[in-house]
C-alpha cells in the first residue's frame, strides 16, 4: 500500500465545537476594529473633529491630539486583551509584514507601565534591508519608516494565546521613496479626486470635497485536504501542481458551479465570515465556482484603500481558518492543470463624498451627460494605457491563466453592452434619440413575478467590462495584492478626466452651449477609442486576429508586460500625478521581474526533486515488475507446456518498452532543465526571464507530460503522490 493510499483512509473533517455568536451579524460586525464610531466614543469632541478634518481636507492633527488618539487606541486594544502592537504594512512582495512591540515601558528597576504615544502611533522604524527595493538603496542602508495611514482603521488580530493591535501604515525608505503597495494607491486616489472634482465643477457640483474609487474584489480559491497537501512538494513549495494527470471527471459536467456546498466547506465558510465580520470585512456572497473544489467570496464595495487592506486580511484569514478545518486554501492562479484557475475580479467604481456613484448611468443614460463624459474618460484611459493595465496583472501565476478558457486573454478590451453601445454609436454619428427602455420579462406564470432587465448584460470573457454602475477588471490574479491594479486604474482615469475637463473648457471658452460642447468632446473620444470596444467572445481565435488588425497589443509574457513601467511616456504620466517617481517605477520593474525569475526557479528545482525522488523511483518499481513478469512468461513459454499468444507477448514487450521510454524522456528533459538553469546564471534578469518563458516553461511541460503518462499506468501501490481525482473530490 502506498503512502497516498494510507492517507486516503485518514481523511476526515475536523471536529468542530459550535460557537455561539449573536444572532445578528450587526451585533459583532467590526468589534475588532478601531472604527470611526469606536474612536468617537474614546476621544474628545475637538480631537475627533480634527481627525475627521485631517481625513477630508488634509489638515494634520497636532501631536497632543495624536497622543490622545494613541492612548485611546491602546486602552481600547488592551480592554480587548491585546498586549502587543504592530505597524502593519505591505511591501512590494505583495504580502503583508509586521514587527510586534509591547505596550510596556520601563519606569524603574523591575517596574513597567503600559504606554503608547502619538509619536509611536504615527511613525515606526522597521529594518528595511531585507525587503526588496529594486536598487533604490544599498543592502547596508537598513533604515526604513512606517507611517500611520489614518484612513484605514486599526484592528486586532486574534491568536489562540493572545491578541495584537495592527495599525495600517505605509512603508518608505530613509530618503522617502515608497517601498510598499499602499503609498502609491493613496497618491493615486488623491490624483483621481482632484481631477474628478474639477470635472464635476463644470457640471455645477461645487460643494464636493472628495471623490474616491471604490472596489469589491471577488476572491476565488481552491480547498484541498491538508494530508494531501503535505504529500505534494509542489503545492508546498510552489502553490501549484507541477505534475498530475487529469482526473477522469473534472469540470466537464458543469455540476460544481453554484452547486450545493459540502458541509465541510460551508463550515469553513461560516468561520471565515465570522472572523471577517469581526474585522469589519463586509463579505456578502459565497458559492461554489466552476472547477471542482473551487469557491469564491465576494464583499460589498468599499473605499479602495480599505478594500485592499480587507482583501489582504481576508486571504490571510482564509489560509488560517482552513488549517483549523484540516484543509489548505490555495490562492495560486492555476493550482491544477486542465481545469479553471482562480482570478480576483476587481469591481471598480467612483463615488463622491455625497454618496453618489459617478458611474451610475440612470434610467436614461443618453440624457446623463455627466455619466457619458466619465464613461468616455474611462474608455480613453483604457485605450491609451492598455499596456499599463496588462502590466498591473503580470506575474508568473497569471501566465497560466490569461487567455485560458476561464480568463480573458492578454488583449485588453472594454465591453459596454448593447444599450450603451447603441448610445455611443448614436453620439459618434452626431444624432440623438431615445434609446433606453425598461424591458419587462414576463414569465407567463401568474405565481411568478415579472422583473426588469438590467441595462447591460454581463460578458464573462471581457477583461474590462461595464457591468452596471461599475467596471469589472477580470484579469487580476487570485493571489495578487490589488493595490497595484487599482493604482494604475486610478491614475490613468485621473489623466483622462483632466484631459476631458481641459477639452470642455477650451471649447466652452468659444462661447458655445455647454451641452453641445460636452457632446462634441464625447463624440471625439468615442471615435478615437472605438478600437478598444469589443462586445463578442474574447476567447475566440477570430478576436485575436481582429485585435491585431485594430492594433491592440497581445502580450503573453510577464517580462514583456512589465516593460511598460519603463516607458518614457508612462514614467512621465506617473510623475505628473506624483504617484510614482521614475526611481520608484524602475525599482518595481526590477523587483517584479526578479520575483518572476525566482518563482520559475523554485518551480523548476521542485519539479526536479519530485521527478528524482518520486516519479522515477515509482517508474522503476513498475518497470521492474513488468520486466520480471515478462521474463517469467518467456521462461514458462520455453520450459513449460504453456501456450502463449505471440501477440499477447508482444503487447507485454511493447508496454515495457513504453514505460522505459517514458522514464527516459522524463530523465532526459530533467537533465536538459538542469543545464538550462546553469545557463541562466550567466544572464541578467531580463534575459533570464525571456529564457525561462521561451525555454524553461516548455521544457517543464514536456517533463510533466511524460510524468503524467507514467502516473496513469504505474500501479497505485507504487505511486505516492496524491492524484487529482483524490485532491479535487475529497470527503
Amino acid at each position: 500500500m502506498s503512502i497516498r493510499q494510507k492517507v486516503l483512509f485518514k481523511i476526515n473533517s475536523a471536529k468542530l465545537e459550535k460557537i455561539d455568536f449573536p444572532k445578528k451579524v450587526s451585533g459583532y460586525f467590526g468589534e475588532n476594529t478601531f472604527s470611526m464610531g469606536t474612536m468617537q466614543k474614546h476621544i474628545s469632541k475637538s480631537t475627533f473633529k480634527a481627525f475627521k478634518t485631517w481625513l477630508t481636507e488634509g489638515k494634520i492633527i497636532s501631536l497632543a491630539q495624536a497622543n490622545e488618539i494613541a492612548d485611546a487606541m491602546k486602552e481600547w486594544a488592551m480592554s480587548k486583551g491585546a498586549t502587543y502592537y504592530t505597524h502593519w504594512f505591505q511591501p512590494m512582495t505583495g504580502l503583508t509584514a509586521e514587527k510586534h512591540d509591547s505596550f510596556i515601558s520601563i519606569t524603574g528597576p523591575g517596574k513597567v507601565i503600559e504606554k503608547f504615544s502619538g509619536s509611536k502611533l504615527i511613525q515606526g522604524e522597521p529594518d528595511a534591508s531585507s525587503f526588496p527595493s529594486g536598487g533604490m538603496r544599498a543592502t547596508f542602508e537598513a533604515r526604513g519608516y512606517t507611517a500611520w495611514d489614518p484612513s484605514s482603521p486599526a484592528f486586532i488580530i486574534e491568536s489562540t494565546l493572545g491578541k495584537t493591535l495592527c495599525i495600517p501604515t505605509i512603508f518608505i525608505s530613509y530618503h522617502g521613496a515608497s517601498l510598499d503597495k499602499k503609498l502609491p494607491l493613496l497618491r493615486s486616489d488623491e490624483a483621481l479626486s482632484k481631477a474628478a472634482i474639477n470635472l464635476l465643477k463644470l457640471f455645477g457640483h461645487s460643494g464636493i470635497k472628495k471623490v474616491f474609487s471604490t472596489c469589491g474584489p471577488e476572491q476565488e480559491y481552491f480547498l484541498i485536504d491538508k494530508n494531501y497537501y503535505n504529500l505534494r512538494q509542489d503545492l508546498v513549495m510552489a502553490g501549484r501542481t507541477l505534475i498530475g494527470a487529469p482526473s477522469p471527471k473534472g469540470q466537464q459536467l458543469e455540476d460544481q458551479y453554484f452547486g450545493t456546498i459540502k458541509e465541510r466547506v460551508v463550515n469553513f465558510m461560516f468561520e471565515v465570515a465570522q472572523e471577517a465580520y469581526k474585522l469589519g470585512i463586509p463579505l456578502m456572497t459565497r458559492h461554489n465556482e466552476v472547477a471542482p473544489h473551487q469557491y469564491e467570496f465576494a464583499p460589498i464595495f468599499e473605499e479602495s484603500n480599505i478594500a485592499c487592506d480587507h482583501n489582504q486580511l481576508l486571504m490571510e484569514l482564509m489560509k488560517k481558518v482552513a488549517l483549523r478545518h484540516n484543509l489548505v486554501c490555495l490562492l495560486h492562479e492555476k493550482p491544477f492543470a486542465g481545469i479553471n484557475g482562480s482570478g480576483k475580479h476587481l469591481n471598480w467604481s467612483l463615488s463622491d463624498d455625497k454618496g453618489n456613484n459617478l458611474l451610475n448611468p440612470g434610467e436614461t443614460p443618453e440624457d446623463n451627460l455627466q455619466f457619458l463624459t466619465i464613461l468616455a474618460a474611462v474608455l480613453r484611459a483604457v485605450y491609451l494605457h492598455a499596456d499599463l493595465l496588462r502590466a498591473s496583472v503580470a506575474l508568473a501565476g497569471n501566465e497560466h491563466r490569461l487567455g485560458a478558457n476561464e480568463a480573458p486573454p492578454a488583449i485588453i478590451s472594454v465591453f459596454l453592452g448593447e444599450q450603451l453601445t447603441k448610445i455611443l454609436d448614436m453620439l459618434e454619428n452626431g444624432s440623438k434619440a431615445k434609446v433606453s427602455r425598461k424591458d419587462i420579462i414576463d414569465l407567463g406564470i401568474s405565481r411568478l413575478p415579472t422583473f426588469n432587465k438590467d441595462t447591460t448584460d454581463r460578458n464573462r470573457t471581457s477583461p474590462f467590462a461595464f457591468t452596471g454602475a461599475k467596471f469589472e477588471f477580470r484579469a487580476v490574479g487570485s493571489s495578487q495584492n490589488i493595490s497595484t491594479p487599482i493604482t494604475i486604474i486610478n491614475t490613468i482615469i485621473a489623466d483622462s478626466l483632466e484631459y476631458v475637463t481641459n477639452q470642455i473648457k477650451t471649447f466652452k471658452d468659444t462661447g458655445k452651449d455647454f451641452n453641445s460642447v460636452v457632446l462634441k468632446v464625447i463624440s471625439s473620444i468615442i471615435k478615437e477609442t472605438k478600437a478598444i470596444r469589443f462586445e463578442g467572445n474574447n476567447y475566440a481565435e477570430d478576436w485575436i486576429k481582429e485585435a491585431k488588425k485594430r492594433g491592440l497589443p497581445n502580450i503573453a509574457a510577464t517580462y514583456e508586460s512589465l516593460e511598460a513601467f519603463g516607458e518614457k511616456n508612462n514614467i512621465a504620466l506617473f510623475e505628473k500625478y506624483k504617484v510614482f517617481s521614475k526611481e520608484e517605477l524602475v525599482a518595481r520593474y526590477h523587483i517584479w521581474i526578479h520575483m518572476y525569475n525566482l518563482t520559475l526557479e523554485i518551480e523548476a528545482n521542485t519539479l526536479k526533486e519530485m521527478v528524482n525522488a518520486s516519479v522515477v523511483p515509482a517508474g522503476y518499481k513498475y518497470e521492474k515488475l513488468l520486466a520480471e513478469t515478462l521474463q517469467e512468461l518467456i521462461s514458462l513459454g520455453k520450459g513449460a507446456d504453456l501456450k502463449i499468444d505471440p501477440a499477447a507477448l508482444e503487447d507485454r514487450k511493447k508496454h515495457l518498452s513504453d514505460i522505459v521510454s517514458k522514464i527516459y524522456y522524463v530523465r532526459r528533459n530533467t537533465n536538459e532543465m538542469d543545464k538550462l538553469l546553469e545557463k541562466a546564471k550567466e544572464c541578467d534578469d531580463k534575459e533570464r526571464a525571456e529564457l525561462y518563458f521561451k525555454e524553461l516553461k516548455p521544457l517543464m511541460e514536456h517533463i510533466r507530460k511524460h510524468a503524467d503518462e507514467l502516473e496513469c499506468v504505474v500501479s497505485d501501490d507504487a505511486w505516492d503522490l496524491p492524484k487529482y481525482r483524490e485532491m479535487l473530490f475529497i470527503k
